[in-house]
């Protein structure tokens, strides 16, 4: 078996491997990658193969960065199956369509900027109606059920509490009479997170491959996280003002919504309006509600003993028209507006940044990681003035930063999650994670006896 390693390899972005198992191709992974513009766009529309020759494409979860160039490969002939759970299969039918807006969207703005110099016009990287064809490629399993992919290779999703319907993908493969378990961890979740269950720790493998995003610092418990976004809540709703929070529409938004919903139903939050305002998030949050095999028991309880259903609750609003949005620009008093994206970088969370970073008042929350050269790195870093639509903006409102509230496994639970294999590994691979993140949980790997580790360069194989 060979191993390409096409994104998020030294990086966290655009996560694509290409297996190769007994003269048969399959894709692990078909995300999009994000960074400067005109490098994002031609490394994305140019694959490092004949999209014909992929026999199937195995996705660990629905985040854009996993599964977000699909409509392009089916765009350039794919014509195979794409297996993942049930739940990641609809809401990366839901997700793949937004992104096709927004690809649009974004050529459209650089196409005014392009008639303006006289340059030529460019084309989306691909539309709306290219991502609705994705949707018959899609072939839903169900979680810990082996199904064959090609002869030779059977795979198994695992549970990686990560997103709903994200899962770790277990292989056994056989070529002549060399069997090789094989386990991809996709992205790790963490425990005790509002919603989903805990991640799966690998067992029974000869190779893992994971992720190492957060290899360098542990996580907060997020018992304490949520006790901060509380207290940061009342402190902005104390001072007159809004929380204002870029968050992704599928995961992170939901798992606020819940824990507000838990605070509000306690009678630890009262009458501060929380307005989640992405079309987006409102189709998420109804995959969220057709998915409850995939909650966590003490989700199912609260759905059974609470008053309200896990993702609604009084004093909630899902935004989805355009006026109702602008409508939030002169709200007056305390609000929590939640919007996406999650790094900043576009959709509706830029009006409310806009219209809200110059008042000392008000507080911008960051939630998660932010990739390089975005507008939630340059918030997270506490920049004092950033560019938003291609204005400067003096950032006079406060910026809170938690990580504990990350979907995103820290570095303890990485480490438990490589160590849970220890003894019977034959090599470790880490992708997934920059190169500080790598060097620092390595370091740490190793003084625990595990020192079979390679960090693959970006387009480097592998053979096993």
């Amino acid at each position: 078996m060979k191993i390409h390693f096409l994104g998020a390899a030294r990086s966290v972005t655009g996560s694509q491997y290409l297996l190769e198992v007994n003269g048969s191709r399959v894709l692990l992974e078909c995300g999009l990658f994000q960074g400067r513009r005109a490098e994002t766009y031609e490394r994305n529309r140019t694959f490092q193969f004949d999209p014909k020759t992929i026999k199937a494409v195995l996705l660990s979860h629905a985040h854009i960065d996993h599964s977000g160039n699909l409509p392009n490969l089916v765009k350039q002939n794919f014509n195979a199956p794409i297996y993942a759970t049930s739940a990641t299969v609809d809401l990366a039918s839901v997700m793949l369509q937004d992104s096709g807006h927004i690809q649009e969207a974004d050529a459209e703005f650089i196409n005014r900027k392009h008639l303006q110099r006289g340059e030529p016009p460019i084309e989306p990287l691909y539309t709306m109606e290219d991502a609705k064809q994705v949707t018959p490629f899609f072939s839903p399993r169900k979680y810990s059920q082996p199904f064959e992919v090609l002869p030779g290779l059977q795979a198994e999703f695992i549970e990686a509490g990560h997103i709903l319907g994200s899962a770790a993908i277990r292989l056994e493969v056989q070529e002549a009479d060399r069997r090789t378990r094989f386990w991809f961890s996709g992205d790790i979740g963490r425990y005790d997170l509002p919603i989903l269950r805990d991640p799966v720790l690998p067992f029974d493998t000869d190779i893992l491959m994971m992720e190492c995003t957060y290899g360098d610092r542990p996580h907060d418990d997020p018992t304490k996280a949520y006790r901060e976004f509380h207290e940061v809540v009342q402190r902005t709703a104390a001072n007159g003002g809004k929380v204002i929070i870029p968050a992704f529409a599928v995961g992170r938004t939901q798992e606020l919504v819940y824990s507000l919903n838990m605070l509000v139903t306690t009678g630890q939050l009262q009458h501060i309006p929380v307005f989640v305002d992405s079309p987006l998030a409102f189709r998420a949050t109804q995959v969220f509600d057709k998915h409850p095999e995939c909650y966590d028991p003490e989700t199912l309880e609260f759905i059974r003993s609470g008053k309200h259903p896990a993702l609604n609750f009084s004093g909630l609003k899902y935004i989805q028209s355009v006026e109702e949005s602008k409508a939030l620009n002169s709200l007056a008093g305390p609000a929590i507006i939640i919007s996406a994206s999650g790094m900043a970088e576009a959709g509706r969370i830029l009006h409310h940044l806009k219209n809200n970073i110059e008042d000392a008042r008000n507080t911008i929350l960051i939630v998660g990681w932010q990739a390089p050269y975005t507008l939630g790195r340059r918030l997270a870093e506490r920049a004092p003035v950033v560019k938003i639509f291609g204005e400067e903006y003096q950032r006079r409102a406060d910026v809170v930063t938690i990580g504990g509230l990350s979907a995103h496994a820290g570095q303890d639970l990485l480490v438990k999650y490589a160590l849970a294999v220890r003894d019977q590994l034959k090599q470790l691979i880490l992708v997934h994670g920059e190169t500080d993140a790598e060097t620092s949980f390595q370091e740490l790997l190793r003084l625990q006896g595990l020192d079979r580790i390679v960090y693959p360069d970006l387009y480097a194989t592998i053979e096993i």
